[in-house]
């Protein structure tokens, strides 16, 4: 770690240490933290603890025993510049780590709101009658985005306009229901004000992109940023991000981060003002060969 960033990467592990403490119980496992979600909600993870050494392979076992045990995914977090042995300790404890580009908002650079094609943005409401219809829906985009997240379908051109077949609304619609206590735990988390989900709707097709920040005092990560297949190349994922990033500051908030899947994915968010600082590991277990 460099020493200008030194602080930086303070403020980043303080961070991901306090996100998940309001929802989650904390287990000790070594030098390990494992986070555990109470209730209905996405399930967290396993991270280095504070202030700790370098967890072990044993730690790193243990803990996936641990997590299949509670029946939650064995998953694993980290920032590389903060705990940089880690890497090759995990590989030879059996977890596949993706090392995912690091970026934190620069923002003099941040884009302007900016009108996008067809659609509008929105916050979901928690108090809203529509609310479970709404998160159902930006969930699936979610799930069928991430799904396809290298989709390079063959290009045509209609009216003009490049298209991607794919994923689209017809696939959204046909997911199922989430269970009353999945839309409560959501509900809950979202009036606390911590947490924003907004999408891009158009009037004709549904939500079509969603994204959501996550905040602890002035730090707050853009997380979950998807575009349904079949509606990508419109801007939406760039603006939404933009959005929710703007929102963020008049809030309060000054630093802002994200991780991307991949360089071509940190590439867009360059474009709308973020900077590469570091690299984010995402580890659970090595495939098993056929």
């Amino acid at each position: 770690m460099a020493p200008a960033d030194s602080g930086l990467f303070d403020r980043l592990e303080q961070f991901y240490d306090a996100l998940p403490r309001p929802w989650a119980r904390v287990e000790e496992i070594g030098s390990l933290d494992l986070f555990v979600r109470e209730g209905e909600g996405w399930p967290y993870y396993a991270r280095p603890r504070l202030g700790s050494h370098t967890p072990s392979a044993a730690d790193i076992i243990e803990t996936r025993r641990r997590q299949r045990d509670l029946g939650v995914p064995e998953a694993f977090e980290w920032v590389h510049e903060c705990s940089p042995d880690l890497l090759a300790v995990a590989r030879s404890a059996g977890l596949d780590v993706l090392l995912a580009p690091l970026l934190v908002l620069d923002p003099a650079a941040l884009v302007p709101d900016l009108p996008i094609r067809d659609a509008r943005i929105r916050y979901l409401d928690p108090a809203s009658p529509a609310f479970a219809a709404d998160l159902r829906a930006a969930r699936a985009v979610a799930r069928l985005g991430f799904g396809a997240p290298a989709y390079r379908a063959p290009l045509e051109v209609v009216e003009n306009t490049l298209v991607i077949d794919g994923a689209g609304p017809a696939e959204r619609d046909a997911f199922e229901e989430l269970t009353p206590e999945a839309v409560q735990a959501t509900r809950v988390m979202l009036e606390s004000g911590d947490y924003v989900t907004a999408v891009a709707e158009s009037p004709a097709e549904g939500i079509l992109a969603t994204a959501t920040s996550q905040r602890v005092g002035q730090v707050a990560e853009v997380v979950g940023v998807a575009t349904l297949p079949s509606a990508r190349n419109r801007g939406y994922a760039s603006q939404l991000t933009a959005t929710l990033t703007g929102r963020l500051l008049a809030r309060g908030v000054d630093l802002v981060l994200l991780s991307a899947g991949d360089d071509d994915v940190a590439r867009l968010y360059t474009r709308v003002g973020f900077r590469r600082v570091g690299t984010a590991c995402v580890a659970q277990p090595a495939a098993v060969p056929l």
